[in-house]
């Protein structure tokens, strides 16, 4: 009996170290669990390239991935759906417009030089520019006073604006609408300035910083060696002419500024750049994120923006834990009226599987989401059919007339090939949904998969381990405990 204690006492110290992480390390829940949102992204084709290719797909992938995780977004999931689309999950982000603005924007840096023959007409919209961003500060100073807004309204001049930019202005103008101007403004300004060689592509970082003079927010830019020789020589050739450098970002220009006479030799050396454009402390940063992962290589769409709030993702977790345990406990009830002391054995047994798959969860960690929890409770199923191969083959052990003992020890051996079996199949239908699956389907399959091993091992060895110990109490050893009376074949069999 020494050699199976020391598997019963495996088994305890296994459940104290399972409780252990269960009470200490916390669970990493998924979106409908946590609360978040969730974004759908469409990537779309170009005039060069028409056809989105799988790598294509992972080239946006990667910047994306660069700038969810500058938005300090913890535990977020980006994942490939069908041929064009990605999935993103931002668990704990309740406003979601943010993400959406800095994730389905280009990004696309290009520093261009003024034409020539524009200075006039950008000196009208720089003047234009700078009316509407007074408003703007205004506006975001006063809460979007309703008298201001009034104010504002029968302004000829502004509204003159509106309509030479054809933006609808039938209702009361708001800080949204006096954003959409300034950036047709700043739109109409990058066309008076012409492309040159040198992109975001030569970037090797991207900061922001506050100016201590006027406490306005900047964007720092960082260039590689080319780059910064193609800076060098783009303000070299522009440097004490009337000319600006302009600084556009997806076709809006954020910044024109002029090359003084002292850089006429060399021009402006050292790789670095500043973006000086008003920004928040909000728009530095998202600027800084958009600069930092990188262009899109394809234009993305956001088809679907999805928002789970906390209260419903605490509402699935109690609704799915109350699920599980009513589950376990009906499972426990039919396991021990049909097979009595062996019924509770499993009913034990499958106790220690739900507390070291939790365990196993929170140590990975598995992201849990409803789905992931109806595959932990499927799997607890098949822990449960285990068990009851085994028991059934006591019963005709028993039935046969061996000793009781032997029983045990036969029916996990007759019952071995058929748990295997059954075990494996489920396993390789996990393996094929995960690998085939997304989202959600892989969390089920993740977890179902976790759990139909962990069966295994308790179906196993410590549904045969507590068994066994309990063998070792005289008072326990009767065949009576495992089958009616009236089904033992005769009152001469010993037990041992």
């Amino acid at each position: 009996m020494g050699r199976k204690n020391y598997w019963f006492l495996f088994v305890i110290l296994f459940a104290i170290f399972s409780i252990f992480i269960c009470t200490n390390i916390p669970f990493q829940l998924g979106l409908d669990l946590r609360g978040g949102s969730q974004l759908t992204l469409e990537v779309q084709p170009t005039k060069e390239i028409t056809k989105i290719t799988p790598n294509e797909i992972e080239g946006v992938k990667a910047v994306l991935d660069k700038r969810v995780n500058g938005l300090g977004v913890s535990d977020s999931q980006l994942q490939t759906v069908g041929t064009n689309q990605l999935l993103l999950e931002l668990p704990g982000e309740q406003d979601p417009s943010g993400a959406a603005k800095v994730l389905g924007e280009t990004a696309l840096l290009e520093f261009r030089i003024q034409k020539n023959g524009t200075a006039a007409q950008l000196r009208d919209l720089q003047t234009q520019r700078n009316s509407v961003e007074s408003i703007i500060s205004l506006l975001e100073e006063n809460n979007n006073s309703a008298q201001l807004l009034k104010e504002i309204n029968i302004n000829n001049d502004i509204n003159q604006l509106f309509e030479k930019y054809n933006i609808q202005s039938d209702q009361i103008l708001d800080e949204v609408q006096f954003n959409t101007l300034r950036n047709k403004i700043s739109t109409e300004i990058a066309s008076l300035f012409e492309p040159t060689s040198l992109t975001g592509q030569y970037l090797t970082n991207a900061g922001r910083r506050q100016d201590q003079n006027t406490n306005n927010w900047e964007v720092t830019l960082s260039f590689n060696n080319e780059g910064g020789e193609l800076f060098a020589d783009l303000t070299k050739s522009i440097a004490g002419t009337s000319r600006l450098l302009g600084i556009v970002i997806d076709g809006i220009s954020y910044s024109e500024a002029s090359v003084g006479k002292q850089f006429e030799t060399a021009g402006i050396t050292g790789g670095a750049a500043t973006i000086s454009g008003n920004f928040t402390a909000d728009d530095a940063r998202n600027l800084e994120v958009q600069l930092r992962g990188g262009a899109l290589p394809l234009p993305i769409e956001i088809v679907q923006i999805r928002t789970i709030g906390p209260s419903l993702g605490t509402q699935n977790i109690r609704l799915s834990l109350f699920a599980a345990l009513t589950g376990l406990f009906f499972v426990g009830i039919f396991m021990i009226f049909i097979y009595k002391l062996a019924g509770f054995v499993a009913v034990l047994a499958l106790s220690c599987y739900s507390l070291f798959t939790l365990s196993i969860y929170a140590l990975l960690p598995v992201t849990l989401t409803l789905p992931g929890i109806a595959g932990f409770i499927l799997s607890i199923g098949m822990a449960v059919d285990a068990n009851v191969l085994i028991f059934e083959r006591l019963k005709e052990e028993l039935l046969n007339g061996n000793t009781l003992i032997r029983s045990i020890d036969a029916s996990f051996k007759n019952a071995f090939s058929s748990i295997i079996d059954g075990h494996l199949t489920t396993l390789i239908s996990c393996i094929t949904l995960f690998y085939l699956g997304t989202g959600f389907v892989k969390g089920f399959a993740a977890t179902l998969g976790i759990g139909v091993m962990l069966s295994l091992f308790t179906a196993l060895t410590c549904t045969k381990a507590i068994l066994k110990f309990l063998m070792s109490f005289q008072g326990l050893r009767k065949i009576s405990n495992f089958i009616n009376v009236n089904q033992i074949p005769s009152p001469s069999i010993n037990v041992q």
